[in-house]
C-alpha cells in the first residue's frame, strides 16, 4: 500500500506531547477554526450580497474581493494545511508542527482573517502572505528529513498557492480586480488538482474497505491523462483562454474525470454516507469542468461554473475529510451518525442549490444563493456541534495526536 494512503493513526503509542490537546496535531486547530470561519464568512457574504446587511465597517478591499479571497486563501487553505500536517506525520513517521509552533501558525492565520476584514491594508497583506510560505517550509522540512521525495510536490503546491495569494494582493493594490480574481481562480484549480490526486488514491481504497465485494475499475489511459487534462483546463480557465482553447480542454477534463468516477461504482456507496459524500464531492469535478466549457461558450454564467468546484468539490471534500480524519486521529472508529449524515446532506444540497438553481431558474438566482449559503453554514455548524469536543480534548485511546 502506498505511504500516501496511510492517513490513519500510527499503531504505536506516543506520549511525548504534554501541551494543550488542541495543539497536538494540525487537524485540531485548523479544522475547528476553518469550520467556524467558513460558516460565519458565507453567512456574512450572502447577507451583504443580497443587501440584507450593511455593516458599519466593511472589508477594506470590498465585499466581493474579500469573499473571493477568504474562501480560497483563508478557509480552504486552512483545511488543506491541517490535513497535510496530520497526514504528513503518518507518511514520514516524524512529528509535524505542534505546540507553540503550530499555535504560532494558527495565530498568523487568525490574525490575517481579522485584518482582511478590518485592515489596515498593509498589515493585512503582510500577515496574510506569510501564512502559506511558512506552512510550506515547515511541511517541506519534515518531508526532507524523512527523504519522502514522492510527497515534495504537496509542499511545493502549498508554496504555489502562496504565490497565487501574493499575486492576488499585488493585483488588488494595482487596481486590477480582474487579475486578482484570476489568481483566486488559479488557486481554486490548484485545490481541484489536489482533490484529483489525493481523491484518486484514497476514494477507491476507502470504498473497497467499506463495501466488501465492490469492483473498482481503473483504465490506464484515464489515469495517465486525468491529471494533465485537469491541470491544463484549470489553467486555461484561470487565464480566461479563448473558447476555442478552453472549451475542448474543459470538456476533455470533464470526460476523463467522469470516466474515472464511473469505475468506482458510486451507486453502491449510498448506504455508507462517510464514503458516498466523497463520491458526491468528486462528481462535481466532471460537472464543474463541463460547466466551465459551457460558460466559455456563453451557455451558462461563469460564476455558476466556478461554484460547482468551490461548493461542490471543495466544500464536499472538506466536510468529508474533516469528519473522517478527526474520527481516526482522535482515536475513534470510522463510524458516522445522524449529525454527520445531516452535515453531508446539507453540503450536497448547498452545491445543488448554488449550481442547479441559477441554471434552472435564473430569475431566482439570489434566492438560490441564499439557500446555498444557509445550507453551507448549517453543514459546518453541525460539524462544530459534534466535533468541537473531539478536536479540543485528548485522544480517547491515550495516544498522542
Amino acid at each position: 500500500m502506498s505511504v500516501l494512503l496511510q492517513i490513519s493513526p500510527p499503531s504505536r503509542s506516543q506520549a511525548g506531547y504534554r501541551g494543550l490537546p488542541v495543539l497536538a496535531l494540525g487537524f485540531r486547530p485548523f479544522y475547528l477554526l476553518a469550520a467556524a470561519f467558513g460558516a460565519l464568512a458565507v453567512v456574512a457574504w450572502v447577507a451583504m450580497y443580497l443587501g440584507w446587511w450593511t455593516p458599519a465597517s466593511q472589508p477594506w478591499a470590498g465585499t466581493m474581493v474579500w469573499h473571493a479571497h477568504e474562501m480560497v486563501f483563508g478557509f480552504s487553505a486552512a483545511v488543506v494545511v491541517g490535513f497535510l500536517f496530520t497526514a504528513g506525520k503518518n507518511w514520514t513517521g516524524l512529528q509535524t508542527p505542534q505546540g507553540a509552533w503550530l499555535g504560532a501558525l494558527v495565530g498568523v492565520w487568525l490574525l490575517a482573517r481579522v485584518l482582511m476584514w478590518s485592515g489596515p491594508a498593509w498589515a493585512a497583506i503582510t500577515v496574510d502572505v506569510l501564512f502559506l510560505p511558512l506552512c510550506s517550509l515547515s511541511f517541506y522540512r519534515i518531508l526532507r528529513r524523512a527523504k519522502s521525495q514522492r510527497n515534495y510536490g504537496l509542499a511545493i503546491a502549498l508554496g504555489v498557492m502562496g504565490a497565487f495569494n501574493i499575486g492576488f494582493h499585488a493585483a488588488v493594490l494595482s487596481g486590477r480586480i480582474d487579475w486578482a480574481l484570476h489568481a483566486s481562480e488559479a488557486a481554486i484549480g490548484l485545490v481541484a488538482i489536489f482533490v484529483t490526486v489525493i481523491g484518486g488514491r484514497v476514494i477507491p481504497m476507502f470504498t473497497a474497505n467499506a463495501i466488501p465485494g465492490i469492483r473498482i475499475r481503473r483504465w490506464a489511459w484515464v489515469e495517465r491523462c486525468v491529471i494533465p487534462l485537469t491541470l491544463l483546463a484549470a489553467l486555461a480557465s484561470a487565464v480566461l483562454a479563448p473558447a476555442i482553447i478552453l472549451a475542448p480542454l474543459a470538456l476533455a477534463a470533464a470526460i476523463a474525470q467522469g470516466v474515472r468516477l464511473a469505475g468506482w461504482d458510486s451507486l453502491r456507496t449510498v448506504r455508507k454516507p462517510i464514503v458516498s459524500i466523497l463520491h458526491a464531492a468528486y462528481a462535481f469535478l466532471p460537472i464543474g469542468f463541463l460547466l466551465i466549457a459551457a460558460a466559455s461558450l456563453g451557455w451558462v454564467d461563469r460564476s455558476t461554473a466556478l461554484h460547482a468546484l468551490t461548493v461542490g468539490v471543495i466544500g464536499g471534500a472538506i466536510i468529508a475529510m474533516v469528519t473522517r480524519t478527526a474520527l481516526g486521529h482522535s482515536g475513534r472508529r470510522l463510524e458516522t451518525g445522524r449529525m454527520e449524515h445531516l452535515a453531508y446532506l446539507c453540503m450536497a444540497l448547498a452545491a445543488i442549490a448554488r449550481v442547479a438553481g441559477p441554471i434552472a431558474l435564473p430569475a431566482l438566482k439570489p434566492e438560490a444563493i441564499a439557500a446555498s449559503g444557509v445550507l453551507w453554514a448549517l453543514s459546518l455548524v453541525l460539524y462544530l456541534v459534534k466535533y468541537t469536543p473531539y478536536l479540543t480534548r485528548a485522544r480517547i485511546d491515550g495516544k498522542e495526536g
